[in-house]
């Protein structure tokens, strides 16, 4: 099983875990740790790619060390996979995945739990939402309008999202409007595992083609904040969920979110 856990930050709570640790973007990270800067590489471009830096570093650079059907898994320095036999008080390491579930077997791909968009607060709506109500006022009331393209709308600007989705290849864009418009549910935070460096290179082809032609879009310079900073994996967060399900025979599995308070001990 190959496990990395990824960060833009050193954070001392991950040597104690067993996995290959990822430092990405411009600070500075131990000797020992991996790199998104070396090779064939966008590590510049990591505040506004996120995770996705790293896993173009790997797709050029790293792939070709994994084998078929050998778990390849993503955490990040705070979201990690649960373990079976979860118990909270025990040590970070034996909270989390460290040898893959026997209820994995006959699947290829794992994803996080997933959210019901249904449930977001009418606050949170009223709060970053006013020209989404003003177009549509039923999403206040009829729950099953809280689709995924309505959260990313919701938080990530209107339109934003239908921008991108023309750019996206033929054989996947009416469907994934379809997803989109339809599903109310979203496996969210980009985590996955996958047991196909085949497939996982199918995935790096599909979202980076997709990706670099977004990039004519919005560029750089005007993406800030939580809104719009991170706005490349946000889409690659809409259309991972829907790639793998389509692509591959998938699961789901939950997530431990490791606490700020807890990150140094």
């Amino acid at each position: 099983m190959h496990k990395f856990c990824l960060t833009h930050k050193y954070h001392k709570h991950m040597e104690k875990i067993d996995y290959k640790l990822v430092g990405q973007g411009k600070d500075s990270f131990p000797e020992h740790w991996m790199k998104d800067n070396t090779g064939d590489n966008i590590s510049e471009k990591n505040q506004y790619y996120d995770m996705y830096t790293f896993h173009y570093w790997l797709w050029k650079n790293y792939l070709q060390n994994f084998e078929e059907n050998k778990w390849i898994c993503f955490s990040t320095y705070r979201r990690f996979w649960k373990t079976e036999n979860f118990n909270e008080n025990s040590e970070l390491k034996n909270k989390i995945i460290q040898t893959p579930p026997a209820e994995w077997s006959g699947f290829e791909t794992i994803l996080t739990e997933p959210t019901d968009l249904k449930n977001i607060k009418i606050s949170k709506i009223w709060k970053k939402g006013k020209k989404i109500i003003f177009k549509n006022p039923s999403v206040l009331f009829n729950k099953n309008k809280r689709n995924v393209k309505f959260h990313f709308d919701l938080m990530h600007y209107p339109g934003n999202l239908e921008k991108a989705v023309e750019l996206i290849d033929k054989k996947d864009k009416s469907e994934f409007i379809d997803y989109l418009n339809n599903e109310t549910h979203i496996n969210f935070w980009n985590l996955f595992c996958c047991n196909s460096p085949k497939l996982l290179a199918k995935w790096y082809e599909d979202v980076f083609t997709w990706l670099f032609k977004c990039e004519k879009i919005f560029g750089f310079k005007d993406l800030k904040d939580y809104e719009t900073g991170r706005m490349y994996a946000y889409l690659a967060e809409r259309y991972l969920p829907f790639w793998f399900k389509k692509y591959s025979k998938t699961r789901t599995w939950p997530i431990y979110f490791h606490e700020h308070q807890k990150l140094n001990k």
